[in-house]
């Protein structure tokens, strides 16, 4: 301004670095409520993985699938903990980087405000002296078995008679006859029940590690559609200019281009003396 005594454009900086300032409190705060989510995260992804059974009596790979799995729920908890601790340390950075700022600014801000008050005070002095003396002038998957134990009862019988005996070594023939035809009959039952169970369990695993794969997959594609959203910030950032922002900031705020002119003395006891004031050249314009 080219009023000596205004400050409004040094209360605009201020007031705008001031600004910055809270904004980098604001960006601060949320790092540290996301280090509490991601740590509050992480510990229950730990927990899950460690409390929560999954496939205890699977064999083999899909039993080590699972348990590389299980792990690698809990070393995302880590990682998610990892996150939080790294989170806090950025904010403490942040708060570092804002108090060693508003240090090195107060320093200044005490010397502008000294040199502000001393030279209102020096302006009004000067102004009251002038209006001393203007005042002389007029203007201002199930299972089953049976037994064939009736078999021993039937043997006790045989001793008493031979025609027990004979009858019953018919019947016992026949039986066996009988029990060879149900066997074979089971047999080929069983291998097409096992036969049968093994697809199943074939499809199951399948199905089972698919399952295991697209839950890893959305898991991944999370991380993928969070580095996309996280890409877009480092873009933006790509196209912050310190120069455009400081420019566009002092075209929005500026309050002019000259400096204030010297205060001339003007001689109002001897006019003969200095009748005309002498004044100073043209203020040079002061660069940014």
């Amino acid at each position: 301004s080219t009023d000596l005594t205004s400050t409004v454009g040094y209360d605009s900086i201020i007031q705008h670095l001031n600004d910055g300032r809270k904004n980098c409190k604001e960006f601060e705060d949320i790092l540290k409520e996301r280090a509490i989510i991601e740590e509050k995260y992480g510990k229950e992804l730990i927990n899950l993985s460690k409390k929560k059974p999954c496939g205890q009596t699977e064999l083999n790979t899909l039993k080590r699938s699972l348990d590389v799995f299980k792990q690698q729920i809990d070393n995302v908890g880590q990682g998610h903990i990892q996150l939080a601790q790294t989170l806090r340390e950025e904010a403490k950075k942040m708060e570092d980087f804002r108090e060693k700022q508003k240090l090195h600014r107060k320093k200044l801000e005490l010397i502008m405000e000294a040199i502000h008050k001393n030279r209102n005070l020096q302006y009004k002095k000067t102004m009251e002296v002038k209006q001393t003396c203007f005042c002389f002038l007029p203007y201002g998957a199930l299972l089953y078995l049976f037994s064939l134990s009736h078999f021993w009862q039937l043997f006790l019988k045989l001793a008493q008679t031979k025609s027990a005996l004979e009858d019953s070594d018919r019947n016992y023939q026949q039986s066996v006859i009988t029990l060879e035809k149900i066997r074979e009959e089971w047999q080929k039952e069983h291998i097409k029940a096992c036969e049968f169970f093994e697809t199943q369990e074939c499809e199951r695993i399948n199905y089972f590690r698919n399952a295991l794969w697209l839950h890893v997959n959305q898991l991944s594609q999370d991380c993928v559609q969070n580095d996309e959203k996280y890409e877009e910030i480092r873009k933006s950032l790509e196209m912050c200019s310190i120069e455009k922002d400081i420019d566009f900031f002092v075209n929005l705020r500026k309050t002019g281009s000259l400096a204030p002119a010297p205060v001339v003395y003007e001689n109002y006891y001897n006019t003969e003396r200095n009748a005309t004031p002498v004044r100073s050249s043209v203020p040079v314009p002061i660069s940014r």
